[in-house]
């Protein structure tokens, strides 16, 4: 499933930084600005320790997790959305995700400069917003005398269109993103969703700290927080060098050992992976098996017909039914052959909502 998440920020925030710790691609890390010119992609495993706890059950050959891409994008400055720096650029790959990692610096460093000279991620934040406001509103305006035209002969896909385009033109004006707009009517959502908007997007704030304030933020990490929650977004804290450092450690043993240290429990960049994960609406099935356990990757609300597809067209084609076995139960019961004489294997068809960590096993005929 070719989704992805785009890392934006000012340029010399951690960027590209953070990028090699989630990713076995190396972008150059320097401190000067646009050091990233041509955006990075990486393809990302996403920690899951459900396939860990599976295999120590099932005995496969292979475990294969879930996977998603993670792009990093050119630094950003003021003036981007008339071309400034590298801007047209940038938020032409912006537009090309599905949603936003939004990285703000909340840390100081008189060896790191800043592009505007001083720390102030709130700033930052609204240096890229604006910029992404100013894109969408020529996006707006483009649209709007050619749909109110139509929408005049009484076209009412036109109208439709037009109370969106209303409604988002009224936000962008006030300094507000697109995302904060919500619409009721199906038609709506989906005129809204036809735009492609940059600050539609949904979008995870990720504020870079020192390793000091690695488990429980500073004050900007607190403002931005608020704001985060303000706008419906979410906000999580990265200690990106620290990260780097636990990157180094050849163990897993080490690496945990040196997040005890800290007081953290998990690496922030296996936090950052899986709320990536959710902000892409995406959730996982799992084969287990004695050739494999394999994570599968579908959209939130999917149908067992559409996640066998995943598997195989086929599969979704020739639909007949999914067997399915709750996690917590194949845990519990630790094996098939249990689940089935507990009563606990469940006969599902084509109208069952696939429910995140489920084990399926799909019957189908072609």
């Amino acid at each position: 499933m070719a989704l992805k998440c785009g890392i934006v920020g000012l340029p010399n925030v951690g960027k590209s930084t953070l990028f090699n710790c989630l990713s076995s691609a190396k972008a150059q890390a320097a401190n000067f600005p646009f050091c990233t010119i041509e955006p990075n992609v990486g393809v990302i495993t996403v920690p899951d320790e459900r396939l860990t706890k599976l295999a120590e059950i099932v005995h496969p050959g292979r475990i294969v997790p879930a996977t998603c891409e993670i792009v990093d994008i050119a630094g950003l400055v003021k003036g981007a959305s008339k071309g400034e720096g590298l801007g047209n650029k940038f938020l032409g790959n912006i537009r090309e995700t599905d949603a936003i990692i939004h990285v703000l610096r909340c840390f100081e460093d008189e060896n790191i400069t800043h592009v505007d000279g001083s720390i102030d991620p709130i700033r930052d934040k609204e240096i890229i917003d604006t910029e992404l406001q100013l894109k969408d509103l020529e996006t707006i305006e483009s649209r709007y005398a050619k749909t109110q035209k139509v929408a005049s002969t009484g076209n009412k896909d036109a109208k439709v269109e037009l109370s969106v385009l209303t409604a988002y033109k009224e936000c962008l004006e006030q300094g507000r993103n697109a995302r904060t707009v919500e619409f009721e009517s199906k038609e709506e959502q989906l005129a809204a969703r036809n735009l492609f908007l940059l600050t539609a997007k949904p979008v995870l704030y990720v504020c870079n700290v020192d390793e000091s304030s690695a488990k429980d933020g500073n004050e900007w990490t607190k403002k931005i927080d608020a704001i985060a929650k303000e706008e419906g977004a979410e906000s999580m804290i990265v200690a990106a060098k620290t990260e780097e450092d636990i990157a180094g450690f050849d163990s897993y043993e080490d690496k945990q050992l040196f997040l005890e240290e800290l007081g953290l429990e998990e690496s922030g960049v296996n936090r950052l992976i899986k709320k990536a994960y959710a902000l892409l609406n995406l959730q996982t099935f799992i084969t287990a098996g004695e050739m494999e356990v394999k994570a599968w990757t579908f959209k939130k609300g999917w149908k067992a017909p559409q996640c066998a597809g995943v598997i195989h067209t086929d599969f979704e084609k020739g639909f007949i039914r999914a067997e399915v076995i709750k996690y917590d139960d194949y845990i519990k019961y630790g094996s098939e052959a249990a689940i089935k004489e507990a009563g606990k294997l469940g006969i599902e068809g084509k109208e069952y909502v696939v429910q995140d960590g489920d084990i399926m096993h799909f019957r189908f005929n072609v």
